[in-house]
């Protein structure tokens, strides 16, 4: 494969969430919020999340958690990536035991989405906001999306994707949003969730180097 064509294993790398770097004090401050945020939308979902409240339980002023986090849809969504990050966090001390790349992605989505199945109302919560989400999350989302591919990238053991990798990765994390969001809807079985995530993975054999 031409160098040209390979994707820098930074460009999907997550940058950092602030814009700016934070000080250790405002770090610790901004983990209180999303750990606050986690338990009350694990308590009551979606609704549960109230920004006076998230204020309360994280101890900072009101005006504070606005300056980290405008909305309650910058904050969920922000909740999401930080799940996400600590799932990975997660799963690389025990990475999947599948003898090729479909297997084991299928495997690591399979086990993110169980993780998130024990946590129903934090995981509806969380997927409602990326549904709301509109262009001024943008920065947020994308952070989801960097994390998710994240997950994904270290599964299949690359770290250099070419473009056509890429591209069945993107397909692969549509899938299981989607699926997640089926399966939260009541519309869709676990069962069918993991024979649409593994089909969905096989595009992997179809984009590797020697086959192209």
């Amino acid at each position: 494969m031409p160098a040209e064509s390979k994707v820098e294993a930074s460009s999907v790398r997550p940058s950092p969430s602030p814009s700016s770097p934070l000080t250790e004090r405002q770090e610790a401050r901004r983990r209180r919020i999303l750990h606050a945020s986690a338990q009350l939308a694990s308590r009551g979902g979606f609704d549960a999340v109230q920004m006076r409240e998230v204020a309360e339980s994280s101890q900072v002023a009101l005006g504070t958690l606005y300056r980290y986090f405008p909305s309650k849809v910058h904050l969920l969504v922000a909740t999401m990536q930080d799940q996400l990050e600590h799932m990975h966090g997660t799963l690389r001390k025990k990475p999947p035991a599948g003898h090729t790349a479909a297997e084991r992605v299928a495997e690591t989505l399979m086990r993110a989405f169980r993780a998130l199945q024990r946590e129903p109302h934090l995981a509806d919560a969380m997927v409602r906001a990326l549904t709301f989400a509109d262009r001024s999350v943008s920065p947020e989302v994308d952070q989801v999306s960097r994390q998710t591919t994240l997950i994904i990238l270290d599964a299949m053991g690359l770290e250099d994707p070419t473009p056509e990798q890429l591209s069945a990765v993107r397909v692969i994390e549509h899938t299981w949003h989607s699926a997640l969001i089926t399966w939260l809807s009541g519309r869709a079985s676990i069962a069918q969730v993991k024979i649409d995530i593994e089909t969905v993975c096989r595009l992997i054999d179809l984009t590797e180097p020697d086959r192209s």
